[in-house]
């Protein structure tokens, strides 16, 4: 087809158009294509090789541009270029799946044998080459796994900003795409560095670059610290660019506190961020053991307490004195240790400090030591993502920015974005523990409990980080691509790709990472899971969909936690956290009323009736609520009566000081297949079918110490169209099961 061949099924009366105006719209696309395309320098080195070499070389492309159109468009990317012959498959009507190739042979009278053929197409130029007897020379394009990556990317990209161009990003992509199939015989881990990794480093390298010209130009003396342990990457990165000096400095929220502090308050955040702690830890932590505290500790069974009850008490346990000489001795020993690793730290006028994020609690601490020692340095806080209303309390003189920020994406995408970032972190950070103090210029850390393999595959990754900026510095000026010449497009195209591997990962992504654990980096030995699927699994039947989309930590990479379910949750968790996942569509809606039995430890039994709700994925949920003192021993639910057959999603419990704190609880706790009894069902795992309305599923009760417990059930039914929600309060609409007392005690018996 000719590209006025196309235009022929243009809507033009939509557009307020006549048919006139077909030649003018073809005409515009061709500036666009003119504009657009790029030459590429292997292929032009090819083409110059064979022509000196003496051989007729020429070009056959499938195209909707005719001969002249695609010969203007050649030389418009190489001006000069000439040629010995040139084919477009619409002046022939034919492609080179069809007889396009047999009029090339037949025109130019060539032996298919003396003839070489490159192309980029497995089927049409390999294939059809080959079928005329040319020797084919495959020149392979982005993987399938990459075009699947950068699909993804697209629809991502169009979600989060739906008013801005997704095709123009400066070349964003071709480069990646380039770069990419240049590099094909590696590991999936340096592969995710290559294309993902790297590509968000890259622009992280070119922001940091930009606020550090920006201040030069000023007349600043600039310094650049990247903060351990996940500025790790980027300063690797930063060298391999040869920028200039940059130092990786070992500095982190809790030594960086703790030497700030001026009274025990810092340390009580601190604290109120462990989950558990014990006395070693916290002499660790802080370096001093008032009895108080130690008493404190001895009261909790193995002497582990809740960071946050030891938050709650410490005002009462410590003299303030006691934290302000700890803090002094910290201050000291890491202003040594930045003056021994950042060169002729008290000459520059600025320091930048580059983080992958989020809330500018180190920067704000050492704000704080400085202001402390007299110093007078300006600090820069330049963030891969940053929550920007935590800078509300900058210094006047100071300044901190993200190249992802609520500036590039809605606060509430951005807060998805950054709870799923602690992978991220991961890959960038260093074979090495987390740094608890310094003597002299040296860095005292915790013990590394990560994996050798997980530390690896980091390291993996890293290498293909570090291969892809490099590639790209050289290669984007020869194909003429500048994905970074706009701040705002490079940032979004950034929070593309790394949103894309955090929320919308493949399958092949979930197997390489999914295993990773997260330190959690607070004095404590704790290591925690990335991916959780039975979690959610669980969170999803107690709690909602919605509610699941808002889980605390851990697990620390809930966007992987979905799409270890399904690539479908995934999506929907990604709906969630761009605001596009009404609460009315995918929340619960009442569709009817069931009679369940109770049965007591006590030998008594009774009836009580409970709401039947249907989620927005046609899934069925069914909430027994329990206090401790109805003694209750077994549900009888008659499942049948609901559903005749169906697939049986879980059964969970929640416990609470009331009905509503139990219903909140994220502490979700499944139970066992083995411990349920299906009664009159046959069962093939998930899978239950009754023969009559007498099947029942029977739940045993455990006894809680709680004052409620919150029975779920979920369900989807084979055996019913789709049920209607109640609508006004009236239940007329919805079919309401009643339970038989005498099928019910034939079953218990």
């Amino acid at each position: 087809m000719h590209i006025t061949d196309i235009y022929k099924y243009f809507p033009f009366r939509l557009f307020g158009l006549t048919r006139d105006a077909l030649a003018d719209l073809a005409r515009l696309e061709f500036e666009a294509e003119l504009e657009l395309c790029r030459v590429n320098p292997e292929m032009l080195q090819q083409y110059a090789d064979m022509k000196r070499g003496g051989f007729r070389v020429g070009f056959i492309s499938d195209t909707y541009w005719n001969s002249d159109q695609l010969a203007q468009l050649l030389q418009s990317c190489n001006p000069g270029l000439t040629w010995d012959f040139l084919y477009a498959s619409c002046d022939h009507r034919s492609s080179k799946s069809e007889a396009l190739f047999e009029t090339y042979l037949a025109e130019q009278g060539i032996d298919p044998a003396s003839s070489f053929h490159i192309g980029d197409n497995e089927h049409a130029d390999i294939k059809g080459a080959r079928r005329h007897g040319i020797r084919p020379r495959y020149y392979p394009q982005a993987s399938a796994a990459l075009a699947s990556k950068l699909q993804r990317e697209t629809s991502l990209f169009e979600l989060l900003w739906p008013e801005q161009p997704s095709r123009l990003d400066h070349g964003a992509r071709t480069l990646r795409r380039v770069v990419t199939a240049q590099s094909s015989e590696h590991s999936p881990a340096f592969h995710l560095g290559l294309t993902v990794v790297g590509p968000v480093m890259a622009a992280f390298d070119e922001f940091i670059e930009a606020r550090r010209a920006a201040l030069a130009r000023e007349g600043a003396r600039v310094a650049i610290a990247f903060l351990g342990r996940d500025g790790f990457l980027p300063h690797r990165i930063w060298q391999a660019a040869d920028r200039g000096a940059g130092a990786y400095v070992e500095v982190n929220r809790r030594v960086s506190l703790i030497g700030s502090a001026t009274t025990i308050e810092p340390l009580c955040d601190l604290l109120n961020r462990v989950v558990e702690i014990d006395a070693p830890t916290f002499v660790d932590l802080v370096k001093v053991q008032p009895p108080a505290v130690m008493d404190f500790f001895a009261q909790y069974p193995d002497g582990i307490a809740s960071g946050r009850e030891l938050a709650d008490a410490l005002p009462d346990l410590m003299d303030p004195r006691e934290i302000t000489d700890v803090a002094a001795g910290v201050r000291a020993r890491l202003l040594a240790y930045l003056r021994a690793h950042i060169p002729d730290l008290d000459s520059c006028t600025d320091l930048i400090l580059a983080d992958v994020g989020y809330s500018a609690n180190v920067q704000k601490s050492l704000r704080r030591i400085f202001d402390c020692e007299g110093i007078r340095i300006r600090l820069h806080g330049a963030y891969l993502m940053s929550l920007d209303d935590a800078f509300d309390d900058i210094a006047d003189d100071d300044t901190a920015e993200g190249l992802i920020s609520d500036r590039v994406l809605t606060p509430y995408a951005n807060r998805m974005l950054i709870r799923n970032a602690t992978l991220l972190e991961q890959l960038c950070c260093p074979p090495q523990g987390s740094v608890r103090d310094y003597r002299g210029s040296e860095v005292l850390r915790e013990h590394d409990q990560r994996p050798a393999a997980q530390l690896a595959l980091a390291t993996e990754v890293q290498s293909g980080a570090l291969t892809y900026a490099a590639r790209a510095r050289e290669l984007g000026p020869r194909y003429g691509l500048q994905p970074h010449a706009e701040e705002a497009v490079a940032a979004r195209w950034a929070a593309t790709v790394l949103g894309r591997m955090l929320l919308l990962p493949d399958d092949d992504e979930l197997a390489l990472l999914g295993g990773i654990k997260h330190d959690l980096n607070l004095g404590t030995q704790a290591l925690v899971p990335m991916v959780d699927a039975n979690f959610i699994n669980d969170c999803i039947v107690a709690r909602g969909l919605g509610v699941a989309c808002t889980v605390p930590a851990p697990p620390m990479w809930l966007g992987g936690s979905f799409a270890a379910l399904s690539p479908s949750h995934a999506y929907l968790y990604t709906l969630f956290g761009a605001n596009r996942l009404p609460a009315n569509v995918f929340g619960e809606a009442q569709c009817g009323t069931l009679q369940v039995g109770l049965f007591g430890r006590d030998g008594q039994a009774a009836l009580e009736s409970i709401n039947v709700t249907h989620t927005g994925l046609g899934d069925l949920r069914l909430r027994v609520p329990l206090s401790r003192g109805m003694a209750v021993a077994t549900i009888a639910l008659p499942l049948a009566k609901l559903a005749r057959e169906g697939l049986l999603h879980g059964v969970t419990v929640q416990y609470g000081a009331s009905t509503a704190k139990a219903a909140e609880s994220a502490d979700v706790k499944p139970m066992a297949e083995g411990r349920l009894t299906f009664a009159g069902l046959e069962c093939s795992g998930r899978h239950f079918r009754a023969s009559s309305d007498d099947g029942m599923l029977l739940i045993p009760v455990d006894d809680f110490d709680d004052e409620v417990a919150i029975y779920t059930v979920a369900l989807t039914s084979f055996s019913h169209d789709r049920i209607l929600a109640i609508d006004g309060g009236h239940a007329d609409a919805a079919p309401a099961a009643t339970l038989s007392w005498r099928s019910a005690n034939r079953v218990l018996e």
